[in-house]
């Protein structure tokens, strides 16, 4: 996935080394070049563009017409809403995280329909997840599209749950889980491990419960 982090401060560093980590190509636009390549380090494999996140052309020059994902992670809450909309309305990227500072903002972001997310430790494992998992794409459909299967990366929020967690009987069953590359199907005492892949089947008129178990619906 192809995700623009802008901001590169506790919050956005983190994020960028996480997806960088995770084997996503990341670009960190951020107006302090210097001090972003540090925080960043010597492992990033990923671009840094000198910039602010409302510039059009600094915009283009992190590729944003191709970017899967963008994360507002600046210092300022009003930086992080216009770029926010810039991302969302004007390039249409489809997954668009503001981090929010003064929760007394909210309301502002969520009647925008943008996904928000505050607190630093968490902020960092949310936006990864938010970024990752916020769109619950079936890979496969069956029928007429009544039934999906659905592929899912075990974060930090699953971790340690069980298949009788998500499944949902007559509507979300799980199917295999796949653990260092090799798949195997679960049982009652199994738990999930942070990395593992699970396959889901899910009943079309379920994928809005599915959403709210994961904690991957939209705020609109």
């Amino acid at each position: 996935m192809k995700v623009i982090v802008m901001g590169c401060g506790r919050v956005g560093s983190q994020v960028a080394r996480l997806l960088d980590q995770r084997g996503h190509q990341v670009v960190v636009l951020d107006h302090h070049d210097a001090d972003a390549a540090a925080r960043l380090g010597d492992e990033f494999k990923g671009r840094v563009v000198h910039g602010l996140g409302f510039d059009r052309e600094a915009l283009e020059q992190a590729d944003i017409k191709n970017a899967e994902a963008f994360v507002a992670a600046s210092s300022s809450d009003n930086a992080n809403i216009v770029a926010a909309r810039i991302a969302r309305n004007l390039f249409k990227v489809p997954r668009v995280i503001a981090r929010m500072y003064d929760p007394r903002h909210a309301e502002i972001y969520q009647q925008l329909g943008l996904m928000t997310i505050s607190g630093t430790e968490l902020g960092v494992r949310r936006i990864y997840e938010m970024v990752t998992h916020s769109d619950l794409d079936a890979i496969h459909k069956f029928g007429r599209g009544e039934v999906s299967l659905i592929r899912i990366e075990v974060g930090f929020e699953l971790a340690g749950r069980s298949p009788r967690d998500l499944n949902i009987p007559g509507e979300v069953s799980l199917v295999t889980i796949t653990r260092a590359d090799r798949a195997f199907l679960p049982s009652a005492g199994t738990e999930f491990r942070e990395g593992d892949v699970l396959h889901l089947a899910v009943l079309a008129s379920a994928m809005g419960r599915l959403e709210q178990m994961l904690g991957l619906e939209r705020r609109l």
